[in-house]
């Protein structure tokens, strides 16, 4: 019996090669009618490899479903969200977006309806605004959707950056889109201008929207803040960090849109009284600098995420500080805590263990008085080698169930850590 190097299980039993062999000869009979049943299982597998191999180039590529344990698979999402993927936007930041989606595709027709009434330039930067952002939530609708993905052979980890993935997508759309777009017709409006018309109609269609993206603009807060309560940080530094990718972009997009709306209408409204229709043009032009700001926070916090950062020095410090205080840590070098995203992390470090302390922890699982005959009745060379194979094995089966111990105890300290690589030196 030894110890598990899995986690749902505490112990394996291994055989000896040769008690394996052993037993083969008494099941078959004899050595030499066991090496003829393992020539014919051989050829045997050479057959099918060389029909599947002639079915291959027939058929084409033959797909064999692989049989998974019907259990529930792990999810990495912050740990207010649902466990079960059919329910993940009925809840936490799935239904943040989805209310984003189905708000932004509303205000994008109202917009539109109101361009083509009043021939505004700053009301299509708006629509165009709420069109890239429809798009862009549909974008992080489909990044959470993969992010819960379970892991497999694959992707080991899992897919949580999905969420990254997708929020990256976004940035890079509402800056070729949305800026993009805004800049090129507040351009037009200068070069050929033209006085909208019916502005008040606008003016209130665009005081409508507002209220509209107002309420998502509280959801995404009231979302980001009960997720940093639980990670234990401020509202700022989890929004700075982009630690909630997907509630991270509707909050910035409805901030964008909320600033957006009230520069259209300043400008339309300039325009209106001064029957200028250049404060109009100007108005298109801030509002695609206000999605290039946004765009370019989204797309630096997403790239930095994507990348690999670590956790903040005082949590890292913190988990190390708590390591070296164990008794059987020397100390720790070539420490890395690096944020997988999905709001766990990795912990990796080179520990030098206390030999001592290890042996120590060994002997006083035994009964030193047996151990003591023992010692005394070795009297030749191979005793005192079979003496020390066997109890140099269990030292070592000692120190893996101490790397256990050490890492189940951070682990129920940091929940955050969801995977240990403590090497020995």
């Amino acid at each position: 019996v030894r110890r598990s190097p899995f986690p749902n299980s505490k112990t394996v039993i291994v055989y000896r090669r040769s008690d394996i062999e052993k037993k083969a000869e008494e099941i078959w009979g004899s050595k030499e009618k066991l090496e003829k049943e393992k020539q014919k299982r051989e050829n045997r597998q050479k057959i099918d490899a060389i029909r599947d191999k002639i079915l291959h180039k027939t058929f084409g590529r033959l797909r064999h479903r692989e049989i998974k344990p019907k259990e529930e698979p792990f999810i990495f999402v912050p740990g207010n969200e649902p466990q079960n993927p059919k329910k993940i936007f009925q809840h936490g930041t799935g239904q943040v977006v989805m209310w984003a989606v189905s708000i932004n595709a509303g205000n994008f027709v109202l917009k539109t309806i109101a361009w083509l009434y009043t021939g505004s330039h700053s009301m299509f930067a708006e629509a165009i605004h709420s069109a890239a952002d429809t798009i862009n939530q549909l974008i992080l609708a489909y990044g959470i959707k993969e992010s819960i993905k379970e892991p497999d052979k694959i992707h080991p980890y899992g897919y949580t950056n999905f969420r990254y993935v997708s929020s990256l997508i976004s940035g890079v759309g509402i800056f070729c889109i949305g800026a993009g777009l805004s800049w090129y017709h507040g351009i037009q409006g200068l070069l050929h201008p033209g006085q909208p018309e019916s502005l008040h109609w606008g003016l209130l269609l665009l005081g409508g929207t507002m209220l509209t993206e107002g309420a998502t603009f509280i959801m995404a807060i009231s979302q980001l803040r009960k997720d940093s309560k639980i990670q234990g940080k401020s509202f700022w530094q989890y929004v700075r960090r982009g630690e909630d990718p997907s509630s991270n972009v509707v909050l910035l997009e409805d901030f964008a849109a909320i600033l957006g709306v009230g520069i259209a209408g300043s400008c339309m409204a300039i325009s209106h009284f001064t029957l200028n229709p250049i404060p109009d043009a100007i108005g298109s032009l801030m509002i695609g600098c206000v999605l290039a700001s946004v765009a370019a926070f989204i797309i630096h916090t997403n790239t930095t995420a994507l990348v690999g950062r670590s956790i903040p020095v005082d949590k890292q410090i913190s988990i190390s500080d708590e390591l070296e205080r164990d008794r059987m840590i020397r100390a720790l070098h070539d420490v890395k805590a690096t944020d997988m995203g999905g709001s766990f992390v990795r912990f990796k470090a080179e520990v030098d263990f206390d030999g001592k302390e290890i042996t120590r922890s060994y002997l006083n699982s035994q009964d030193l008085d047996v151990l003591l005959t023992e010692i005394m009745m070795i009297q030749t060379n191979e005793q005192v080698e079979a003496f020390m194979l066997l109890h140099g094995e269990n030292v070592i089966d000692m120190l893996g169930s101490e790397i256990d111990r050490i890492e189940r105890n951070m682990k129920k300290k940091h929940p955050e850590v969801r995977h240990v690589d403590l090497e020995v030196l």
